[in-house]
């Protein structure tokens, strides 16, 4: 397992399996079909984060609505980390 720089690291200082590694430990499951893609479950709501270029997009499902950011590579591990978790 890739260890991970201090939270306040931005992202785009993360390698690719360190990157993989944290979204494993937040409980995201990487798709077979396309490592890009990962699915998060929470009881209150479920996403599909996506490993884009030039950004993280996040696309939250709950209660029958969808709601997607994009989050720049730019910003801190911990930032992001609690933007998702946050929820829609």
């Amino acid at each position: 397992m890739s260890q991970l720089p201090s939270p306040d690291t931005p992202l785009y200082n993360h390698t690719l399996p360190a990157l993989e590694s944290w979204l494993r430990q937040l409980g995201a499951v990487q798709e077979r079909a396309d490592p890009c893609l990962w699915d998060l479950h929470r009881p209150e709501w479920s996403a599909r984060i996506e490993l884009e270029v030039e950004e993280l997009k996040v696309s939250w499902h709950a209660d029958g609505r969808q709601c997607e950011r994009h989050f720049p590579y730019g910003l801190s591990r911990a930032d992001t980390e609690a933007a998702i978790l946050a929820g829609p």
